[in-house]
């Protein structure tokens, strides 16, 4: 992943912990948006790059959906 240019958002407390788990996990943002797509996740790549910023807000809704695609719990991106 490349250095971040701009500071993280306020926008969302588990984006940046989501792009953590997406890299530790070998995972490209198109990899993981094809999964939230495939589980109902209307999203596109520029959406996930926000929430991953912390500047695109993240329902609770949208957090479910995110654990699932990442195979954790969705308490463990609120850590």
């Amino acid at each position: 992943m490349k250095p971040r240019k701009l500071p993280l958002g306020d926008k969302n407390i588990v984006g940046a912990t989501m792009a953590r788990i997406r890299l530790s996990k070998g995972m490209k943002q198109k990899d993981l948006l094809a999964k939230l797509q495939s589980n109902g996740m209307d999203l596109t790549g520029s959406c996930l790059s926000k929430i991953e910023g912390q500047t695109r807000i993240v329902t609770d809704k949208d957090l479910i959906v995110i654990a699932r695609a990442l195979g954790v719990k969705p308490e463990d991106l609120l850590g």
